[in-house]
This record gives structure tokens, C-alpha cells and sequence, in this order.
């Protein structure tokens, strides 16, 4: 009988710490050492409604080029050297468009940077106006949302490239609450939203489509259960603890008592 009261106050005090210790999280643990993986390739950012754009057009005689600037733009001896006047961007409209200097309304919604540059160069020669303009873009509001178990921040990527990883890092990590095999990126695609989840415990965490962060992204960890706030976590320590205390000396006193 003895025996029987020691395992149980032993398995009862196992069964309390068991509800406040928590599991830590363990990242891509299927990875294997020495072993090679392919990369997949990354997509291109596509334009969308309410980007903003730097664009910056560059050539041999900066006053040719001037008109097409909000920054005045040249080069000598292959160096480029520009001084900005105005570092407000385009912004793209409802319709996809932007303003363009003398080349007016230009619609460049779906487009990735690369085909913007090329779109321009292509428009800036064909008419005439510049000779092998050289044309630097770059997107410059790429942010996301990180919400739930991962910190709720803004995270903002100033070289238009952001890894569902580095958002992650970024925000502070995933707490040891957070359900690593549901980590969802909610997107705008097509005028609709659309929701994908991640194991980031997963070495196929890399070919997902959303583990490379487009701007607008929401990424949210849901919780494995519900998080209790600071008065109700001390309360349950204390309880905890004074009923292992109970538990013991209960334990105690029966195998001593005859």
C-alpha cells in the first residue's frame, strides 16, 4: 500500500509540472546532415494596387534624362552617381497606373521590377527620347504583418526580398506555444484572399509558394492553447506548487504512520 501512495503522489506531482513546462520548438528537424537539397527558384514580386515605386532613369547627358526623374540622373566612367530631389515614388493607382513623365499613364499592375525596366527602356527608346538609358527600380513598401505566436510586428524588407523565415526572426521567433505545423500566410491574389499553411519543422517549408513573402502578406502562428494572462499564470504556479507540497507530505506521513 505504501508503494501504490508513493507512485501516485510521484505520478500526480509528474502530472503538474507536465502542464506548465512547455515543449521547445524545433526548426526544419527533418534536414539531414550532408545531404544536398535543390533551391528553388525565386519568384518575381508582381506589382500591385497602392505599391510604391522608385524609378530612377540614368544616361550619359544627365539633362537629357532629367525630365524623367524625380531624381537627376548620370554617369561618368561607368560610375553612376544620382542626387535625389524628391524621394516620394510612384504610386500605383486603382487601375495599375502610374504617372510617368512625357511617357504619361502607364499601367504596370501584374509586372514584375524586371519587366517594368524593361517596359520603360523599351518605350524611352523607341520614341526617340533616350539612347541606352540605363533605369534603376525598386519597390519600396515590401512589408507583412506577423500576428499570434510569433509577435505581432510590421516587418519591412528595404531590398524587396523577405523570406517567411527571416519575417519570423525578424518578429522575435515562435514562442514555445506556437503550432509550428499551421503557420499561415494569408495573400491577395487576383482580387481575392487566399490562405497557406507552413510546417516550418519541415525541410518542404522551402517549395512552399508562400515562403517567399510578397507585400501584404499576413503571417500568423496560431497558438497550441489558449495563453493565460500574468496574474492567472502566477495564481496557477502557486497552486501548483502547494498542491505538490500537499501531495509529498501526504505521501510522507502515510509511509511513516503504521
Amino acid at each position: 500500500m505504501k508503494k501504490i501512495l508513493l507512485f501516485m503522489g510521484i505520478t500526480f506531482m509528474l502530472c503538474m509540472n507536465s502542464c506548465i513546462v512547455s515543449q521547445k520548438v524545433t526548426y526544419l528537424k527533418d534536414l539531414k546532415p550532408e545531404t544536398s537539397y535543390p533551391v528553388a527558384t525565386i519568384p518575381p514580386l508582381r506589382i500591385q494596387k497602392n505599391d510604391r515605386l522608385s524609378i530612377e532613369v540614368l544616361a550619359k547627358n544627365a539633362e537629357l534624362a532629367a525630365p524623367f526623374n524625380n531624381q537627376v540622373g548620370s554617369y561618368t566612367n561607368s560610375e553612376f552617381k544620382s542626387a535625389n530631389t524628391s524621394n516620394g515614388g510612384y504610386l500605383v493607382d486603382q487601375q495599375g497606373n502610374i504617372e510617368f513623365p512625357i511617357l504619361g499613364t502607364l499601367n504596370v499592375e501584374g509586372m514584375s521590377i524586371d519587366g517594368i525596366r524593361d517596359f520603360l527602356k523599351d518605350k524611352l527608346e523607341s520614341n526617340n527620347l533616350l539612347s541606352s538609358p540605363v533605369i534603376k527600380i525598386e519597390l519600396k513598401n515590401l512589408k507583412v504583418i506577423v500576428m499570434g505566436e510569433a509577435g505581432n510586428q510590421v516587418i519591412t524588407a528595404p531590398d524587396s526580398r523577405l523570406t517567411l523565415l527571416e519575417a519570423i526572426v525578424m518578429a522575435g521567433g515562435l514562442s514555445n506555444n506556437a503550432t509550428t505545423d499551421k503557420i499561415a500566410v494569408i495573400r491577395e491574389e487576383d482580387g481575392v484572399r487566399k490562405i497557406y499553411y507552413n510546417d516550418i519543422e519541415s525541410k518542404d517549408i522551402f517549395n512552399s509558394p508562400t515562403y517567399y513573402l510578397q507585400q501584404n502578406d499576413i503571417v500568423y502562428v496560431e497558438p497550441k492553447a489558449a495563453v493565460r494572462g500574468g496574474d492567472e499564470a502566477r495564481t496557477w504556479r502557486i497552486i501548483s506548487m502547494v498542491t505538490s507540497i500537499l501531495t509529498m507530505s501526504a505521501t510522507i506521513v502515510a509511509l511513516t504512520v503504521r
